[in-house]
């Protein structure tokens, strides 16, 4: 079946597309970006909105009072079809520290997703694993279950689940962090600095070994700090530093205040940035307390979460469409350079070929929204899932 997406700004990665240009998909891939009239079965005019592809989101454990690590087959369907609603076509499902049983059993999970691909909603091409090796000094909400490298856990997970793993972020100055790189990248598997109190040597060191993104930057990473007279630069800098180092950003405007957004999209340049949701289980709903949703360990307020002494957040209340927004209104970029941070670099950091942009040959995975972001129509590898 052929689709016309026409009578809108078509967005093609970094550029728009000549006026007067309709996208045509066919199956699952774009079949042409053209002013030609071709033949088509199902039209769709956007109505003088954007016609954007789809956004990407690469670090996103839940919502909708979901975790993906606690889903079923369906459940994880089901999550993937809300985030769909709000212009996210692409999903790395992300684990956060637990014991080693429940990852197992997400990659079982998983496995299936794997294997029966969702007809309804985001394409879910591999997990995410943010745990469990992080630093004490920079567990942020992640919980008593963080812990030192164990590389019989690690070595049992790469054999069983390996080619489920996308990317998997752990602190790299932990004892055993250059056997676990090397066991990562043997499989395949990219490596990011996460909860971290690494400094810049270390960083310097690692990043030859595969380190090279930092997960959500100045959330749970380290910075200059003294050791007795003496200053040294931590995470933060080398990210500025080493040119090819990506970094992901919460833009839920809570986690970094607008200042700090503008500062990254200055001092980093925008090829190597790419926003994140980090959305929990609360991603999606309103502001409410524990008593509302029915869980103590979390408060939702001010549009994010919140450990209960408020004392740090607790991953985001986020939606990809948000970031966008907020990356317009609070970064003051351009639509196009905010659009190319959920799309174009979160394609290429997750090495998803053929995704995160317009053009012909490319997975179908359209959106359409108005000039405040609001989506109205999400097609993933070639299906409408949501149409508003």
């Amino acid at each position: 079946m052929v689709h016309k997406f026409y009578n809108g700004k078509i967005i093609l990665g970094k550029t728009f597309a000549p006026e007067g240009s309709a996208v045509y998909t066919k199956d699952d891939r774009i079949l042409a970006v053209t002013k030609e009239d071709l033949p088509f079965d199902v039209g769709h005019d956007a109505g003088g909105k954007y016609i954007s592809p789809g956004f990407i989101d690469i670090h996103v454990h839940g919502g909708f009072l979901k975790r993906f690590e606690e889903c079923s087959v369906e459940e994880m369907f089901d999550l993937a079809t809300k985030h769909a609603e709000y212009g996210t076509t692409t999903i790395l499902p992300t684990a956060s520290a637990a014991p080693t049983e429940q990852y197992v059993k997400m990659f079982e999970t998983f496995r299936e997703v794997k294997n029966h691909p969702n007809p309804r909603g985001a394409y879910m091409p591999g997990i995410h694993m943010e745990a469990p090796y992080f630093s004490g000094a920079q567990i942020g909400a992640q919980g008593s279950s963080i812990r030192p490298y164990d590389k019989e856990e690690y070595t049992m997970l790469i054999d069983k689940y390996g080619d489920l793993i996308n990317r998997w972020s752990a602190a790299p100055e932990m004892d055993g962090a250059e056997d676990f790189a090397r066991a990562c990248r043997d499989a395949g598997i990219q490596l990011s600095i996460g909860h971290s109190d690494a400094d810049y040597e270390c960083i310097e060191k690692m990043f030859d070994q595969g380190f090279n993104c930092v997960t959500h930057l100045y959330s749970c990473t380290s910075t200059v700090h003294r050791k007795n007279a003496y200053r040294y630069a931590g995470i933060v800098e080398a990210a500025y530093m080493f040119d090819d180092m990506d970094v992901e950003i919460i833009a839920d405007g809570k986690h970094l205040p607008a200042v700090l957004l503008k500062f990254v999209c200055k001092h980093k340049g925008l090829d190597r940035i790419s926003i994140i949701t980090d959305a929990t289980r609360f991603a999606g709903l309103p502001d409410g307390s524990e008593k509302v949703y029915g869980f103590t360990d979390v408060i939702i307020e001010d549009g994010v979460a919140k450990v209960p002494d408020r004392s740090c957040f607790s991953g985001s209340c986020a939606t990809t469409n948000m970031l966008v927004r907020n990356m317009i209104n609070l970064a003051e970029l351009s639509l196009l350079d905010a659009v190319r941070l959920a799309t174009v670099n979160p394609a290429r950091m997750a090495h998803l070929k053929d995704r995160g942009a317009i053009r012909e040959g490319a997975f179908a995975d359209i959106i359409i929204f108005d000039e405040d972001i609001n989506v109205s129509l999400t097609m993933v590898n070639g299906k409408i899932v949501c149409e508003k």
